[in-house]
């Protein structure tokens, strides 16, 4: 009787199948970094510090006609940071990345909720945040609109914390001080909207977001939500061998820390495009990020990419938005790249970028550096390798910017890094 009921429920399993599409795949992707300068200077009686960490994901979709489903379980291995035998995780790092629901509401309409990835363009403002090993999402619900040559995207998310461990509170209880005040990430509400739309060899994007951070009164008390609002456009054009990018935002409102208020902040950008021959690909371009010129403490004109994969942009050993250069004196960045193609599968990036403030720092110093980004990358059969290495040439005002006097800072800011990618696919 037993095995009547297991081949009854393989047949049912199979049916659904046969109706719906199932994926289960999978990444295991170890990471060595050597640094030496990353984010910021390193003393020169500071030793450069060498480590390893994997990030592992478990992806499962499943679609219907009706509805889609997906999750991404993930968890981020430092080499030796666990004690063996105490069967404990010691920094809590497993989480679920994904897990979001989409439905079908007829037509070319569709909701899309729970924790989600946000991607848009160029990443410039969302982005997924792939490098960094933990990636972002966020938790929102959506309404989605795909037509021929334009997509429609709005969305709505309201952050609770339970616990208060350090997330948005919980309504307006007062729970405690667990909230992160100079956290730009932890928002309590956000809404946007995302339009694109795509002609021949061109297309243009809208993009309005509106996000807040929760307020407290001298008592540690929510004292409702202050927000801060930011349009932007990303255009896009290609023609033949020639393309060109450009990027504009401005920013209003609020600073996260609830006391600043944020005026004639923007973002510009511009990256030209030119493919030289089959091999040889050619890039130029510049960004400008506005800084804060204001003599107050509760004003500011510097801009914040908040949401957006910073290390994508900037120069690659992080010296700018990932995690710092925050309402400070903003950035004028110039840079030129050429990508070779080194055979069928192997290439390699040269990248060389420039940095300048755009306010001048207190001793009247603009430039900050320059900065050189190596990127090889070979893919094999069923897995990628990829091997890098940055150095920073330092201006007079890096050293004024990070803090660190000249004469207390290495000769040598570098940084190396090295990376496996695995992607097995269990069911497709």
């Amino acid at each position: 009787m037993k095995k009547q009921y297991v081949i009854l429920g393989l047949l049912l399993v199979c049916i659904q199948f046969a109706q719906a599409q199932f994926t289960l795949d999978g990444q295991f992707r170890p990471r060595t970094e050597y640094r030496n300068g990353f984010q910021t200077l390193i003393p020169d009686a500071a030793d450069a510090g060498f480590g390893i960490n994997t990030r592992i994901r478990l992806n499962a979709g499943y679609k219907t006609d009706a509805f889609k489903v997906y999750m991404s379980l993930q968890d981020l291995l430092v080499w030796g940071e666990n004690p063996q035998i105490i069967p404990v995780d010691a920094n809590n790092s497993f989480s679920i990345f994904e897990a979001w629901a989409q439905i079908n509401l007829g037509g070319k309409w569709s909701t899309k909720i729970g924790r989600q990835v946000l991607s848009y363009d160029d990443q410039r403002f969302f982005g997924g945040l792939d490098w960094a090993q933990q990636g972002r999402n966020h938790d929102l619900a959506m309404i989605k609109y795909v037509g021929e040559g334009f997509v429609l995207d709005f969305g709505l998310a309201f952050n609770q914390d339970y616990d208060n461990n350090g997330g948005p509170l919980f309504g307006f209880q007062n729970i405690g001080t667990g909230y992160p005040a100079n956290n730009p990430f932890q928002y309590k509400t956000m809404q946007h909207i995302y339009a694109k739309k795509t002609w021949s060899g061109f297309d243009a994007s809208l993009l309005l977001v509106n996000y807040g951070h929760q307020n407290f009164d001298t008592n540690s008390e929510p004292d409702g939500v202050n927000s801060l609002f930011t349009a932007g456009t990303h255009l896009n054009y290609k023609k033949g061998k020639f393309g060109a990018a450009a990027n504009a935002f401005l920013q209003t409102g609020t600073f996260f820390n609830g006391s600043t208020d944020v005026g004639g902040a923007y973002l510009l950008g511009l990256d030209l495009s030119y493919k030289a021959s089959s091999k040889v690909g050619l890039g130029l371009g510049l960004e400008l990020i506005s800084g804060d010129d204001s003599s107050t403490t509760d004003k500011t004109e510097a801009f914040l990419p908040t949401f957006g994969t910073n290390h994508k942009f900037n120069g690659f050993m992080d010296y700018f938005y990932v995690g710092n250069h925050v309402n400070t004196v903003g950035l004028f960045d110039v840079h030129a790249s050429a990508n070779f193609k080194l055979g069928e599968k192997a290439s390699l990036l040269a990248k060389v970028l420039n940095f300048s403030a755009d306010q001048e720092l207190p001793s009247g110093e603009t430039s900050l550096g320059t900065e050189i980004d190596l990127v090889y990358s070979q893919t094999f059969k069923g897995y990628a390798l990829k091997i890098g290495y940055s150095h920073l040439f330092v201006a007079d005002g890096m050293y004024e910017l990070k803090g660190v006097a000249e004469s207390a800072a290495k000769d040598t800011q570098n940084w190396a890094w090295a990376m496996l990618v695995i992607k097995p696919k269990f069911i497709n």
